[in-house]
């Protein structure tokens, strides 16, 4: 539960003063007062320094050091009207857009880091029946929203909706390394460039623990590697949009009209750089266990099976990889592929050959996922491809890696597609829709690589320069 313990004195007009608000606001809290408590003086100097400052004030293990009414509303989550408190982690790319989304606004949000406060797994858990699903936000008391959208989130908090007025001069969709690229060179270029994306900025590669084939950078972290771009888009002056999911683009004039569920805007040129998602295996039981046990991203669930037995499908550089990732922290992996090869680069099978607790089940076909009797995953029934033999391979979890879709199906009737989905292009990047460009992993041929990505939203770039022209 939420602690706050407050070290001050009766006769401290500051203390009088927070006391007073934390207890118009119903916040529950300890008072510890450093003229009786000798301890407690000792404390507070070895909180600042040696100096007796009160109230000094620990909010689940922080500490604010004579806080004003303003800054203990921003920690605690108090407004005007709600209190909110939002249980997440900053590996999450929903909560961040959450988070975004509530400062974008100026709402005061108390925020639970479950990595740092392991009290609030079994409140979230409960409160999603079973499922450890972030973000969770508490309005109120009262008021639970799972993973909200932002519109889910504006209409809970009864706010007004913002109309864009102004014209960019180009509307890209995605904010992977192939839209922020995009977006870097085309500020460059004095070109005003709007990023809109439906999650968090840096999509899958953001989710990727760790990259170590990107130029310059002999190991880095996929969200620190989408953070630099991110402050590169934005340091030259890119407008950037989270939690925006696009519904429909239409041409009236010369201007497009890029249509979300919440807001309309308007540019010369479209960038679609809208990536790709996981592909889900279609099993009976995945359904109704996503989130309870069936995840598809080690670095956004992975952190919930510390020291537990879990399972990763595939046989790609992405299963290897997560896989290895996962090894690093769980009790034991068991790898399940369909096929009796990986089809993983030699640097992946050669690296898993040095994990111990790996162990690898070949030409095995997924049959089902299997569920307590408390609706939460139990194991996952294969088959052999061969002997037809079944059984039931017992774990925790099981993370899902057998490849990807391409983010286009709001497009399908605006461009030309492929068969699979996939945005057909020419030159630098030129749709079917003259003024439209796609970057990417959406994009016919893309490599799904990160440096890769980058490099078309170079040619994007370009295109949007000699269209503009």
């Amino acid at each position: 539960m939420i602690q706050i313990q407050m070290y001050g004195a009766d006769w401290c007009p500051d203390c009088r003063r927070a006391k007073s608000f934390l207890n118009d606001n119903n916040i529950i809290y300890d008072f510890i007062d450093v003229d009786l408590d000798e301890e407690a003086t000792k404390r507070v100097e070895s909180i600042n320094n040696g100096k007796r400052i009160i109230p000094t004030v620990i909010i689940n293990g922080k500490s604010y050091t004579n806080p004003t009414n303003a800054e203990l509303a921003s920690v605690l989550g108090i407004n005007e009207e709600y209190r909110i408190v939002v249980y997440g982690a900053d590996w999450c790319p929903d909560c961040r857009k959450s988070k975004a989304f509530l400062q974008d606004n100026k709402i005061n949000f108390q925020y639970i880091v479950i990595d740092e406060n392991e009290w609030a797994i079994p409140i979230i858990t409960k409160m999603n029946n079973g499922k450890r699903r972030i973000p969770t936000i508490v309005i109120n008391d009262e008021t639970i929203l799972v993973e909200p959208e932002n519109e889910e989130l504006r209409q809970a908090l009864k706010l007004d909706e913002v109309k864009e007025e102004r014209v960019f001069d180009t509307v890209i969709i995605g904010g992977g390394a192939a839209g922020l690229t995009t977006s870097i060179y085309a500020q460059r270029d004095r070109f005003d460039t709007l990023i809109l994306e439906k999650k968090t900025i840096g999509g899958n590669a953001f989710l990727t623990q760790k990259i170590e084939n990107y130029p310059g950078f002999t190991s880095i972290s996929g969200p620190d590697l989408m953070d630099k771009m991110e402050e590169q888009a934005k340091t030259y002056g890119a407008t950037i949009k989270t939690g925006e999911d696009v519904v429909s683009i239409e041409k009236e004039k010369d201007l497009f009209v890029i249509k979300t569920k919440t807001h309309e805007y308007q540019g010369k040129t479209i960038v679609l750089s809208t990536g790709s998602t996981y592909r889900q295996l279609g099993i009976p039981g995945e359904s109704e266990l996503i989130g309870s046990g069936v995840h598809f991203c080690a670095t956004c669930d992975g952190a919930f099976y510390r020291d537990k037995d879990i399972i990763v499908i595939g046989g790609g550089n992405s299963a290897l990889e997560e896989g290895i990732f996962l090894a690093g922290f769980c009790k034991s992996v068991k790898i399940v592929h369909i096929q009796n090869k990986f089809t993983a680069s030699e640097t992946y099978t050669e690296k898993l050959k040095t994990v111990k607790n790996i162990t690898t089940f070949m030409n095995k076909k997924s049959l089902e996922f299997i569920a307590d009797g408390k609706g939460q995953f139990e194991g996952l029934k294969v088959e052999d491809n061969e002997t037809q033999e079944q059984e039931i391979l017992k774990a925790d979890g099981v993370f899902v890696f057998i490849g990807l879709i391409p983010n286009t199906e709001p497009f399908e009737n605006l461009i030309e597609l492929n068969d699979r989905g996939f945005i057909k292009t020419t030159g630098l990047g030129q749709t079917s829709y003259s003024g439209i460009f796609a970057a990417g992993d959406c994009r016919e041929g893309a490599i799904a690589q990160v440096a890769a990505a980058t490099g078309e939203g170079v040619l994007a770039s370009y295109g949007i320069k000699d269209y503009l022209k």
